[in-house]
């Protein structure tokens, strides 16, 4: 596993696995690398960069939300504007592809503003790293995370993350606890000669990232991002002719591995995810505000081209049935 993992991360440092799910990785970036009072930058253009800002809070930083608008990416002169006006912020933390919204946020262009302001830049990649390009070394990220149960196709449960030594010269000074999950320990286990982890592994995980891993090497990086790729545009292409437009349609960059679709007001979204349930395909709900008006298709992992085209031509007949269904002609009268 530690073998096969660094290639998806784009990196050649050992990656470290944390006995819990990503949004455990999350926290223990927060706790490795800082002390009560430390002062942080959390872009927050979707559910998942709002969470690490909650968590950033409860362990006692400094938060300051940037980027808050779910319908556009991470601005990197916002990013600028938002360090020059605090010196003593930390790091940037926010999330390569936000699931809540289908952004695929410029980790390499926000890199940059922060790497010239001389601040960590952390990078949740639990829905990208493994089906989306991420080049850990080249961009000069000092902490990155992804999880099992995405792009590695694996059950939840067990999470990674990769560490510059930036971020271990801060892990030095950091004061927040931090015994379970402390990156050094891992790191001093994984890299004997005979790897381990500080504590019991859930070896059922591993076993299951293993195969998930060699299957990935087995197609090739290249081509896995190529599938991911055309995955998305299908879905995007597929919506169009159905009608439908995108969730958040002022995106500039969007993920490849999850498309967000709105729909119109007279459908209904629980109606939609139901009707395609009952024809063998499960969609995720909208999140938050969108809950009520959109619905989320997910395209990662082991998911395939002909999954997509299933999917779509699945939405089609749901969308046909609807609009014959004597309710929905009476919502799109009454509109």
């Amino acid at each position: 596993m530690l073998e096969l993992l660094p290639p998806l991360f784009g990196t050649r440092a050992p990656v470290l696995p944390i006995h819990a799910t990503g949004r455990g990785a999350l926290e223990a970036t927060l706790a490795n690398l800082f002390s009560p009072g430390d002062e942080i930058a959390v872009c927050c253009n979707g559910r998942f960069g709002g969470l690490w800002a909650r968590i950033a809070e409860s362990l006692g930083l400094v938060v300051h939300r940037i980027a808050i608008d779910w319908e556009h990416d991470v601005d990197p002169h916002e990013v600028d504007r938002t360090l020059s006006e605090h010196p003593g912020v930390r790091a940037v933390a926010f999330p390569h592809s936000d699931t809540s919204t289908g952004v695929a946020n410029d980790v390499r262009a926000v890199a940059l503003v922060a790497r010239a302001h001389n601040v960590l830049v952390l990078v949740d990649g639990v829905s990208s790293i493994g089906g989306m390009p991420f080049a850990f070394d080249e961009w000069e990220v000092d902490v990155a995370v992804t999880a099992s149960q995405k792009c590695l196709m694996s059950s939840p449960g067990l999470s990674f993350a990769v560490v510059s030594e930036r971020a271990r010269a801060a892990s030095r000074a950091a004061r927040l606890p931090h015994g379970y999950w402390d990156f050094e320990d891992i790191k001093r286990e994984v890299t004997k000669p005979k790897p381990e982890t500080p504590g019991t592994p859930p070896v059922h995980l591993v076993l299951q990232v293993v195969e998930a891993l060699r299957m990935i090497h087995a197609e090739a990086l290249d081509a896995v991002y190529a599938r991911h790729d055309t995955m998305a545009r299908l879905v995007r292409a597929g919506a169009a002719s159905l009608g439908l437009t995108l969730q958040c349609p002022e995106l500039q960059h969007r993920s490849t591995t999850l498309t967000g679709i709105s729909l119109p007001h007279e459908l209904p979204p629980d109606r939609v995810r139901q009707g395609l349930k009952a024809r063998g395909v499960l969609t995720a709900a909208g999140l938050e505000h969108y809950r009520e008006t959109a619905f989320r298709i997910g395209h990662m992992g082991d998911i395939r081209p002909d999954d997509v085209t299933a999917t779509l031509d699945a939405l089609g007949a749901v969308l046909q049935d609807l609009r014959a269904d004597s309710t929905f002609a009476a919502r799109a009268g009454s509109r």
